[in-house]
C-alpha cells in the first residue's frame, strides 16, 4: 500500500508530529498479519514475553503479572482447557470483574482454538441467560463474586459452571507452564473465531459479534502503531474488559509493544490523577463520558504532575475536548470511531477537535465508507425514484455505510447479520454494511458523529436497547403498555433513559425500580418514568419515540406525572420543579 494519497490531507499535527508517520507505522505493523496465518495474538504475545521477561505487564490494585507470569498463566489455562476436553471451535463464556487473570484466561483458551464469549459482568437475570445461551458454551467461567448470579444462566444453557476460587487456582498452578506444541489440526489460524463480544446492535437483546484471531491481532498492532507505543509506555485502563476497546485495544496495544497496563476495576474521578501519577502512566484509554467527569471534578494537585502523553478513545464531545485539553495539558488526543461488529473504523490521527476521523487518500481504496440519506420514520435508507440510495452532500447528516467485501464477520445469529447488510445501494446487486449511526462529513473529509439510528441510544458509555428495557418493564405487574427512549440531559453525554408507561389502576410504582434492578444493569434502568393515559403509535403500530424524546423530562412542559430514580435513589419519586432544577444544576447526580 502506497502513501500517494497522503498529500491531499494535513501532513502534520500538534507538536510537529508527522501524521503520515503514524499511519505508516500502523500499516507496517499490520501488513504482515496475512503473511503468517498461524501467528495468532497468543503467539505474538509469547514473542514479546520472551523479550520482556520479568518486566511488568498488567498491574492492578488486586496485584499484577509480569510478562513471564502472564505467559505462564495463559499456558496453564491452555492445558487446563485441553484437560477439560475443550477443542478447537468449542465456546467458553467468561463472566468476571476486571483483573489480570481475565486476560490470562482468554489468552490461554484462544491459544488452543477455544472461542471465549466475554459476558458483561453487570448483567443479571434473563439478559445474562440470553448472552450465555447464544454462545452455546461448554463451560461458564465466573469469579466467586458472580457465582450465584451466573448459576441459573449456566444451568439454563447446559454449560458447566467453573468458579475461579482458591481450589481452582491451586489446580491450575499444578499444571505445566512450558510452551505448548500443537499440531496443525489443533492450532488455530487468524481466520478462526477468537472471541464473541456482545453488542446491542440497534434493536433487541445483546448480540454476540464474531471477532476473529486476525481482528484481535490487528486491533492491538494497529493502535500500537498509531500511538507509537514503546516499552516505556503504560496504559491507564478503567474500561470494562468485556468490551473490545477496554478488553483488547487498551490491553494489547501496549503489551505487544513491550509496554504495560494498569487496570482499575471502576473509574473514579477523585482517584484518577493520583492513580495516573503513582502508576506512572503515559497513555489513557477513555470514553467521552470519563473525560467529562474529569473536567467537572474539583482540581487535584496530582493533575499537574502527570506524564500522560496521549489519550485514546471515542465519544469525546467538542466542548469537553477543548476543556480537557486546556486543563490537563495532555499533548495528544486520538479519537476514533469503531464498532465490534463493524467492517470499518475511522481515526482522527490529526487531532481535529470534535471529529471522529477521516480516511486518507492512501486508504480510500480499501476503506470505502459513504453517508446516505436516512428516513427516520421508517428506520431505513432513503431511496430515489430509481430505487437506489441517495448519497449525502458535505455536512449533510446521513447513515454511515461501508462496502462489504470479505471483511464483515457479523454476529453469531446469521439473520441478525443479514439485517446489517444494505443491498442495491448505488447499483443493483451491491452490498454495504449499515453502521446504525448518523454522521456528517465536512469538505475536508473529516467525519463527525451525529446520533444513533433505530431504537438504541448511548448512556454511560453503553448502548441501551430499548426493546430489552421495555421487555423488563412490561413484565412488572400493572404495566399495560410501555415505550422506552432516550432524552437529552443538559451537560451529560449520551441520552438518559426514560419510559412512558400506561398502567392499570392501583399500579405500584414504588416497587418498579427493584424489579428492574433484578433484570437490568444500572446504566439501562430508566432514570425517568412518565405515567401516560395512552401511547401514540404509527399506522403500522410502532411506538412514536421521536416525539416523546423531544418533549424531554421537564415536569412543567408535560401533561403527565414524571418520576425519577437512580441506583443512589432506588425508588421512583415524583419529579417536581425543585428536583428538576437540582438535576439540571448537577446537584443531583444522574
Amino acid at each position: 500500500m502506497t502513501m500517494d494519497g497522503a498529500m491531499n490531507a494535513p501532513a502534520r499535527t500538534n507538536a510537529g508530529r508527522s501524521v503520515n508517520s503514524d499511519w505508516l507505522r500502523a500499516l507496517k505493523l499490520t501488513a504482515a498479519i496475512d503473511q503468517n496465518p498461524r501467528r495468532t495474538l497468543p503467539l505474538a504475545f509469547e514473542e514479546i514475553a520472551r523479550e520482556r521477561g520479568d518486566a511488568p505487564a498488567i498491574l492492578s490494585h488486586r496485584g499484577g503479572l509480569t510478562f513471564r507470569e502472564l505467559a505462564e498463566k495463559a499456558r496453564r489455562y491452555a492445558r487446563w482447557g485441553l484437560a477439560e476436553g475443550l477443542r478447537k471451535g468449542d465456546a467458553v463464556a467468561l463472566a468476571m470483574e476486571s483483573r489480570p487473570d481475565y486476560v490470562a484466561i482468554w489468552l490461554g483458551l484462544t491459544r488452543i482454538g477455544v472461542v471465549v464469549a466475554l459476558v458483561n459482568s453487570n448483567l443479571v437475570g434473563p439478559a445474562l441467560a440470553h448472552c450465555v445461551g447464544v454462545a452455546n458454551p461448554r463451560l461458564l467461567i465466573a469469579s466467586p463474586a458472580l457465582a450465584d448470579i451466573c448459576a441459573p444462566a449456566a444451568q439454563q444453557s447446559g454449560a458447566r459452571l467453573v468458579i475461579c476460587d482458591d481450589a481452582h487456582e491451586a489446580a491450575l498452578t499444578a499444571l505445566s507452564a512450558a510452551p505448548l506444541e500443537l499440531d496443525a489440526q489443533t492450532e488455530p489460524t487468524i481466520a478462526d473465531h477468537a472471541l464473541y463480544i456482545y453488542t446491542s446492535g440497534t434493536t433487541g437483546l445483546p448480540k454476540a459479534a464474531i471477532v476473529s484471531h486476525k481482528r484481535v491481532l490487528n486491533w492491538g498492532q494497529w493502535f500500537g502503531g498509531l500511538l507509537d507505543v514503546t516499552a516505556a509506555d503504560r496504559m491507564y485502563n478503567c474500561l470494562p474488559l468485556y468490551h473490545s476497546v477496554g478488553g483488547v485495544v487498551a490491553i494489547f496495544a501496549p503489551l505487544l509493544a513491550g509496554g504495560s497496563v494498569f487496570l482499575r476495576e471502576r473509574f473514579s474521578a477523585s482517584a484518577f490523577w493520583s492513580d495516573v501519577v503513582e502508576q506512572d502512566c503515559t497513555l489513557f484509554q477513555y470514553i467521552g463520558e470519563l473525560c467529562r467527569y474529569l473536567v467537572n471534578a474539583p482540581e487535584s494537585e496530582a493533575e499537574k504532575r502527570h506524564r500522560l502523553r496521549a489519550a485514546l478513545g471515542n465519544g469525546l464531545r467538542p466542548d469537553v475536548w477543548a476543556a480537557f485539553e486546556e486543563r490537563f495539558r495532555v499533548p495528544r488526543i486520538l479519537e476514533f470511531y469503531a464498532a465490534t461488529e463493524s467492517n470499518f473504523s475511522l481515526y482522527n490521527v490529526d487531532g481535529e477537535p470534535g471529529a471522529i476521523g477521516r480516511i486518507p487518500g492512501f486508504l480510500a481504496a480499501s476503506q470505502v465508507v459513504r453517508l446516505v440519506k436516512y428516513d427516520m420514520e421508517n428506520d431505513a435508507a432513503r431511496r430515489g425514484a430509481d430505487g437506489l440510495c441517495i448519497a449525502c452532500g458535505p455536512d449533510e447528516p446521513g447513515e454511515a455505510i461501508a462496502r462489504v467485501a470479505n471483511d464483515f464477520e457479523g454476529y453469531l445469529d446469521h439473520a441478525a447479520s443479514q439485517k446489517k447488510i444494505l443491498r442495491d445501494v448505488f447499483k443493483p446487486g451491491d452490498a454495504w454494511m449499515r453502521s446504525g449511526d448518523l454522521m456528517r462529513k465536512d469538505s475536508r473529509g473529516f467525519f463527525y458523529f451525529v446520533d444513533r439510528v433505530g431504537d438504541t441510544f448511548r448512556w454511560k458509555g453503553e448502548n441501551v436497547a430499548t426493546a430489552e428495557v421495555a421487555q423488563a418493564i412490561a413484565s412488572y405487574p400493572g404495566v399495560l403498555d410501555v415505550n422506552v427512549y432516550g432524552v437529552e440531559a443538559p451537560g451529560r453525554d449520551g441520552r438518559a433513559g426514560m419510559a412512558a408507561i400506561v398502567a392499570a389502576e392501583g399500579f405500584d410504582i414504588a416497587g418498579l425500580y427493584a424489579h428492574l434492578a433484578a433484570q437490568l444493569p444500572a446504566y439501562a434502568r430508566p432514570l425517568f418514568v412518565r405515567l401516560s393515559a395512552s401511547l401514540e403509535v404509527t399506522e403500522t403500530f410502532k411506538h412514536r419515540k421521536r416525539e416523546l424524546a423531544a418533549e424531554g423530562f421537564d415536569p412543567r412542559a408535560l401533561p403527565d406525572p414524571v418520576f425519577f430514580a437512580t441506583s443512589e435513589r432506588p425508588i421512583y419519586a415524583a419529579l417536581d420543579l425543585a428536583l428538576y432544577e437540582k438535576i439540571l444544576a448537577g446537584v443531583v447526580s444522574i
